[in-house]
């Protein structure tokens, strides 16, 4: 008879499950840009639509693997999402704000 996963979990010691736990929460923080939207759902022809491009540009936004921040920004945005840019030293986690969207400035109100 097969054994469930998690019962082999419950057998290892704690800090080999504290292992696994840390590098699953690692390994579904960070993806592809292609599976992250199949993930919320998307199609190409959606993203492409919100870009002001056509499918095959999506296509190949999603298979590069370096492109402009601006680009990158644009892309994540068309998903609904913001980008944030993070560099990690031993000391902590800094966010890199030059890259930010400024944003919008307000309409005035009309009198």
């Amino acid at each position: 008879m097969a054994k469930k996963f998690r019962d082999l979990m419950a057998q290892m010691p704690q800090e080999r499950q504290a292992r696994i736990a840390a590098k699953t929460r690692q390994l579904i923080g960070e993806m592809p840009l292609q599976e992250l939207r199949r993930a919320l759902d998307l199609t190409q022809q959606q993203v492409a639509a919100s870009l002001g491009i056509n499918q095959v540009a999506v296509s190949k936004m999603e298979g590069q693997t370096d492109m402009y921040v601006s680009t990158l920004r644009r892309f994540v945005e068309a998903m609904g999402g913001e980008l944030r840019i993070v560099a990690h030293f031993p000391e902590g986690n800094v966010e890199i704000s030059q890259f930010k969207r400024e944003p919008e400035p307000a309409e005035p109100a009309a009198a």
